[in-house]
């Protein structure tokens, strides 16, 4: 089953996240061979973090949701809140198998929160995604809502990747590839 999780900080945690660097590495390592893709996020002046993600390949909902509140950064306090959800791998791939690589172009997470009628389709220009599927309910059967990571040249170009009509709200935060650093 795959997953969706999104670590959001709570302001003023930026010290206590840097303390706990190692740990977080080391909890990410033992999920590696798992993960679809990962990295955090970032305030508009692109170095702020403000939170991080997780798109996991995980056995069921308690293994999930053992990921995302056993995480250290979370234990500590540097979260605010946490969304975690059912994913679907529209693309199949991992954000690793991205053809456009790590570098140029601006990243983004999109989120799409679901207003009723549901958006399963996957656009028709693929080239710029990098991660995309349906948020889903704990059983998977109910369409939440949508996630994306994608290369884009701006906020607003990497938003219309979702039809606006279809969602109550859509999120853009800035993305960057994640992963221990080498």
């Amino acid at each position: 089953m795959e997953f969706f999780c999104y670590h959001r900080d709570r302001h003023g945690s930026m010290a206590l996240r840097g303390r706990l660097r190692e740990a977080h590495w080391s909890y990410m390592d033992r999920y590696a061979a798992e993960m679809i893709a990962r990295g955090p996020t970032f305030a508009d002046d692109g170095d702020t973090p403000t939170g991080s993600v997780h798109i996991l390949d995980l056995p069921d909902s308690a293994a999930a949701r053992a990921f995302a509140f056993d995480e250290p950064n979370y234990q500590a306090g540097v979260y605010r809140d946490v969304l975690l959800r059912r994913w679907r791998n529209m693309l199949g791939r991992t954000m690793w198998d991205f053809p456009g690589g790590r570098t140029g172009c601006n990243r983004y997470l999109v989120l799409g929160l679901g207003a009723g009628q549901a958006d399963l389709a996957v656009p028709a220009e693929q080239d710029e995604l990098i991660a995309y599927g349906p948020l889903l309910s704990d059983d998977g059967a109910t369409w939440l809502g949508t996630a994306a990571l994608v290369r884009a040249p701006d906020p607003h170009a990497a938003r219309a990747v979702l039809t606006v009509d279809r969602y109550a709200d859509i999120e853009v935060h800035n993305w960057a590839f994640g992963g221990r650093p080498a």
